[in-house]
């Protein structure tokens, strides 16, 4: 297959490159093959596989560069793949021009403000590998309809908005594994509305995905987020988020990790998530759930969240055990960190580890607070100096805190309380505690609303 000089591509960063690489696609069989240089484009190179057959991008070891001059992607890929993953439905003509394409070895830098990447509409088993995508609106950005996309050992970099976008699109099994994805401005990754399932996000170095000194977007919304799910009018089910540094620096409104479904009741637009063994941290808000459903949070190192280690507001079937909450880095550092579930149900908060959250105020809130939450319960965790409280329960209904311990081991306490029950509870039980160094009573728990049995205060 011949490179892209053989069409005439001059690769000296001034000539515009684009008729002749795209004439290098057209004529070279939906191969583009690059050898160190600069190729400046002003339009997109179109990849349409219905017409050219299987297609590829491949750079010489990565030395060759594409400067998107002009609006839309450097590098568009187009199939028809109208199936799902299953093999059933994937039509004939899929096998024999569309499945598998890939881009591998190049870097793509945006030039125009409203340069893109990589986008793909309709793929079937598109990989994208050993890439750098920077200064582009977004990075690689999916649409429509794909299946079974890998995006794996590249680097997405210092993009307008979003590192990788999937943009209302109808997407399963989809592996983001092995990556550096950062300094993209409003987020690392972004999912929004579509149908979205299979979603495997491992092995990553996903940080500084914000916008130091903006508040906030064009739009008004929050910003500034690693990994950002949306699905107001959509899906985004299925998904595992493992093994990932996520870090940030602080942010109005950032989240290291925000997933908002829709609605405050089933179905919920978000369900079925995964977040396993992850380092996140020094962002406003460590993991921000919003109508979500079936959430498990384990094994995670969670630090320097300036508001809350976890917000989960209007959330169904939420487990989070066995994370380590609140490390603050450098001992002058102020105490951060805290838990808040509000308005959810069916829930379990066990074998935590913290030390020194600040959440809550003198007046209401703890370290761990749950708000007119239901089914709930707070069991074997460590919540060590918290500022205010340990443990609140809020109008709370059927909700149990035991096992856990909590104590103001410093030499001048500011805890209030271990564990207090307040408002309009009912039929909730503490139990079984370890409490101490409280400057007021350690347990607080009125007896018509709660069992309080077997607890040792010091």
């Amino acid at each position: 297959m011949p490179y892209a000089y053989n069409f005439g591509a001059a690769a000296d960063g001034t000539t515009d490159d684009t008729a002749a690489l795209q004439h290098a696609i057209d004529e070279g069989g939906g191969v583009l093959k690059l050898t160190k240089g600069t190729y400046r484009i002003t339009r997109p190179l179109v990849f349409d596989l219905t017409k050219l057959g299987y297609g590829a991008v491949l750079g010489d070891g990565g030395t060759p560069r594409i400067v998107m001059a002009g609006p839309g992607p450097a590098i568009q890929v187009l199939g028809d793949h109208r199936g799902t993953a299953l093999p059933s439905t994937v039509k004939p003509h899929t096998w024999d021009k569309e499945r598998f394409p890939n881009i591998s070895g190049v870097e793509i830098l945006g030039e125009h403000p409203e340069a893109i990447g990589i986008q793909l509409r309709k793929t079937m088993q598109m990989t994208v590998s050993r890439v750098l995508v920077r200064n582009c609106r977004y990075g690689v950005h999916l649409v429509e309809r794909n299946r079974n996309f890998l995006l794996c050992d590249s680097h997405i970099y210092d993009n307008a908005e979003y590192g990788l976008y999937l943009d209302r699109c109808n997407l399963h099994q989809i592996n983001v594994t092995g990556n550096h994805i950062s300094y993209n401005k409003r987020a690392g990754i972004k999912s929004l509305d579509g149908d979205v399932h299979n979603l495997q996000i491992t092995g990553n170095d996903i940080e500084y995905n914000n916008h130091p000194g903006v508040d906030k977007s064009p739009g008004g919304e929050p910003t500034g987020a690693e990994i950002w799910f949306e699905a107001p009018q959509g899906v985004i089910s299925e998904v595992t988020i493992a093994s990932n540094t996520i870090q940030a620096t602080v942010q109005p409104g950032g989240a290291n990790i925000r997933i908002h479904g829709s609605g405050k009741t089933a179905p919920y637009g978000a369900r079925l998530i995964a977040i396993t063994g992850n380092i996140l941290g020094s962002q406003t808000r460590g993991i921000e759930l919003l109508s979500a459903q079936r959430v498990a949070i384990t094994g995670n190192t969670i630090y320097g969240a300036a508001e809350l280690s976890l917000l989960a507001r209007h959330c169904s079937g939420l487990s989070m055990s066995g994370n380590t909450i609140a490390w603050q880095g450098l001992p002058n550092d102020p105490p951060r960190d805290g838990i808040l579930c509000e308005d959810c149900d069916n829930g379990v908060l066990s074998g935590l580890v913290t030390q020194g959250m600040s959440a809550g105020s003198p007046d209401s809130g703890a370290a761990i607070t749950l708000i007119r939450c239901s089914d709930f319960s707070v069991s074997d965790c460590h919540v060590l100096d918290p500022k205010h409280r340990g443990i609140e329960l809020r109008d709370c209904t059927r909700c149990r805190v035991t096992g856990n311990h909590v104590i103001d081991r410093r030499e001048s306490p500011t805890m209030l309380q271990a564990i207090r029950v307040t408002g309009k509870s009912r039929d909730n039980l503490v139990r079984d505690n370890t409490t101490g160094g409280a400057v007021g009573e350690n347990i607080v728990v009125p007896q018509e609303t709660t069992i309080n049995r077997g607890n040792i205060q010091w």
